[in-house]
């Protein structure tokens, strides 16, 4: 499948309470590793097979927690300015996250947020 959901990451006000919930819910192993710019911990999810994914602090003031998912992309410059012109919103610009990949995050006209990726590893 072409631009396959590559990562699924919890935006929560109590990361070890996620962690606790979801590591006895599903087994999942779960990781912390240095955010970049000391931004503090990142946890990653290792699910076996499947897509992974992880959870960090609540970055918005007032926003409940959610899930958000990243589809994978071969040019997350091309991808975001060609969301734009279908009329979706840039949430967040085309960033670099450390030595990892590039993402972006877009609202498409429906109102549905969604994350870019595109990985730095090919």
């Amino acid at each position: 499948m072409a631009n396959p959901f590559v990562h699924v990451e919890l935006h929560t006000n109590d990361v070890n309470k996620a962690k606790d919930f979801y590591t006895q819910l599903f087994g999942w192993k779960v990781e912390d590793v240095p955010m970049p710019a000391g931004a503090g911990a990142y946890s990653m999810i290792q699910v076996g097979e499947g897509t992974a994914g992880g959870m960090m602090a609540n970055q918005a003031p007032g926003v409940p927690p959610y899930w958000l998912a990243y589809v994978g992309v071969d040019d997350i410059v091309s991808a975001t300015a060609k969301a734009k012109r279908l009329g979706a919103k840039l949430v967040v610009d085309v960033t670099k996250v450390g030595q990892f990949g590039t993402m972006s995050v877009i609202t498409d006209p429906t109102g549905a947020t969604l994350a870019l990726w595109q990985s730095a590893q090919k």
